[in-house]
């Protein structure tokens, strides 16, 4: 009855159709398909085998393709450069490497750097990271295609290095030409989430929406210091939301990327929106079969927060023990659990209740669970909305939701709490006769207990959640 979701992701430590099986028996919701790796071919593999044991197990499973995003890399230096603190490099445009190497020859160094955007935003006093954060620099001066940037810390440059710039917006789209093609291919395989990467502002996710449409439902990956501007706007204009700690402690002093978190997953409750927490959760099980204390507490502590989900990445895409991260995983959220129903102020807080029927129909669904000691709260739903509005209370009690759409049984695969299954088009009566039969099916419950239903009438209606009613088993 582990509430918490696990996304894994997929790579070659986990791609044939076995090996996803035990995966999803060891606990996995949700697969991420990473398109910074990998061709189509493999993931199309990957999503049928997917389809393939969600048809053999009757149970739902989401699938999210995650986009590459733009990535910043310098060009080929012909060896490494070793720098000291307060050495001077110079960043030019491939077209101007001439001119820079003339105009600059007391550097150490004149770098390729072939990207416009880049040149076109960059000023004085502005900050790169390369090497995933250890080598710091300043820019000191900036100049059309040519900029001198000193290093904040000793360091090593070479080669295509990756480079991040925590103070400069970019006027960028977060969707490169290899991600709409990488986009096409994914919508038409019948992918449930699109996570994008690399999110800076609000319109990001509109432009994006206006090519997915209702196709799939979008993940906003906040990695970015200037996504954290937009934030509320962000969470509002996108469908769910993924903590990328990775580039974002980059971008980020380390000591305040927890605290981001925290805030990040209550401001996601607050409005209903899930949250995934993500990036180097159990990164020693990659070569290891048991993770280190910190690892363990850093899962429990996303659960604590009231986190909808939290993911595993090159633990079980590259990882040498896939299989057991999953189960770590899901052993640790279990247990995490298991402490907040003993000690509930030491879980996620109470929301307060919004001014609307659906809100209250949800909140005082949950509490007539808890009032009357029910053993599941059934949620029917047409949309997926009620289902939100219920998880957002984070009952002590299972939510089973019944929905004529397979799209939202996937989809809800990333939502805390939340069981799904198909519901045949029916009438209100049969509907409830299916449900019970289901609690019985998956032994939520036993003959003598209660169950409260959600629903809207008129019945199958979306948005009309209106109407609440117990039923003994």
């Amino acid at each position: 009855m582990r509430a918490t979701k696990i996304v894994a992701t997929l790579g070659p430590s986990s791609s044939d159709e076995a090996q996803i099986a035990a995966l999803s028996s060891a606990g996995a919701n949700v697969f991420r398909l990473n398109f910074s790796h990998g061709t189509h071919d493999e993931h199309k593999a990957r999503i049928a085998a997917i389809r393939a044991i969600e048809a053999e197990t009757g149970k739902p499973v989401g699938i999210i393709a995650d986009l590459q995003g733009p990535k910043y890399r310098i060009g080929s230096v012909s060896s490494v450069i070793d720098c000291e603190q307060g050495a001077e490099i110079c960043f030019a445009l491939p077209s101007n490497m001439e001119q820079a190497q003339t105009d600059h020859p007391d550097v150490q160094a004149v770098i390729p750097l072939p990207h416009d955007d880049i040149f076109a935003a960059i000023m004085p006093k502005a900050r790169l990271l390369m090497d995933d954060g250890k080598l710091g620099l300043t820019v000191t001066s900036v100049k059309d295609g040519i900029f001198i940037a000193r290093t904040d810390n000793r360091g090593r440059i070479s080669s295509k290095k990756g480079v991040n710039l925590p103070d400069t917006a970019l006027d960028i789209t977060p969707l490169t030409s290899k991600d709409r093609d990488d986009l096409a291919f994914a919508l038409k395989a019948g992918v449930d989430f699109i996570a994008l990467s690399f999110v800076q502002r609000a319109k990001d996710v509109i432009e994006a929406k206006t090519l997915i449409g209702k196709q799939a439902q979008i993940i906003a990956k906040i990695e970015k210091p200037m996504a954290l501007k937009e934030i509320d706007d962000i969470i509002s204009a996108t469908d769910a939301v993924m903590v990328a700690r990775g580039d974002l402690g980059v971008e980020l002093p380390a000591p305040l990327v927890p605290s981001i978190q925290k805030n990040l997953v209550a401001k996601c409750r607050r409005v209903g929106k899930p949250v995934i927490v993500a990036t180097q959760m159990l990164e020693s099980m990659i070569n290891a079969p048991s993770p280190t204390r910190a690892e363990a507490s850093d899962v429990a502590g996303a659960v604590f927060d009231g986190a909808d989900a939290v993911m595993l990445s090159a633990e079980t895409a590259a990882g040498q023990y896939p299989v057991e991260s999953v189960s770590m995983m899901a052993a640790i959220a279990s247990a995490a659990e298991e402490h907040i129903a003993l000690y509930p102020h030491d879980g996620p807080a109470r929301m307060d209740v919004e001014s609307s029927v659906y809100h209250a129909v949800a909140e005082a669904a949950v509490r007539l669970a808890e009032t009357i000691d029910a053993c599941a709260i059934i949620a029917f739903t047409a949309s997926g909305n009620t289902a939100v509005r219920l998880a957002r209370e984070r009952p002590k009690r299972p939510i089973l939701v019944l929905s004529p759409s397979v799209a939202v049984e996937r989809q809800l695969s990333v939502l805390w709490g939340t069981q799904s299954c198909h519901q045949a088009e029916s009438s209100y009566e049969d509907a409830v006769n299916e449900a019970v039969q289901q609690v019985y099916d998956r032994k939520l419950g036993s003959t003598g207990q209660s169950i409260v239903l959600v629903s809207g009438m008129p019945f199958g209606l979306a948005g009309t959640t209106n109407a609440l009613r117990v039923v003994n088993l």
